[in-house]
């Protein structure tokens, strides 16, 4: 049976932002994760902030998935930051080199400042 995130979303004119509220991020929902990220691919406003204040405990395999979701994004000429991520989420991140490439905000407006910047970067390499 599918895993139902609760999540709210908002958009503005360069970016959605999704506040996950859950307080755990597990294995079983990287499926959902991928699922609700995947179709802002897809739209004229690409990128995406991903607000994670909620989560307080997050294992490795939903870790790998965000960075699988950033690569994606990244890959796809979009951006796709985090912000938010409570102390034990940010060991996590911490503890595995491959992290690094992750965009990790210690705030909302960090973030969206981020989405902006490399907007305006992809902007002037076209």
């Amino acid at each position: 049976m599918p895993v139902e995130l609760k999540v709210k979303i908002s958009t503005n004119e360069k970016f959605h932002a999704i506040t996950v509220q859950e307080p755990v991020l597990a294995a079983n929902m990287t499926a959902a994760l991928q699922n609700l990220c995947e179709p802002f691919l897809k739209q004229d406003v690409k990128n995406l902030l991903l607000n994670l204040k909620d989560i307080q405990k997050m294992d490795s395999a939903a870790a790998d998935a965000l960075l699988d979701i950033r690569n994606r994004f990244y890959s796809n000429r979009a951006s796709f930051v985090l912000c938010e991520a409570q102390p034990p989420v940010k060991k996590i991140f911490d503890q595995r080199e491959q992290f690094e490439n992750l965009q990790l905000a210690p705030t909302q407006s960090e973030a969206s400042d981020i989405i902006f910047m490399e907007e305006l970067e992809r902007e002037l390499t076209d």
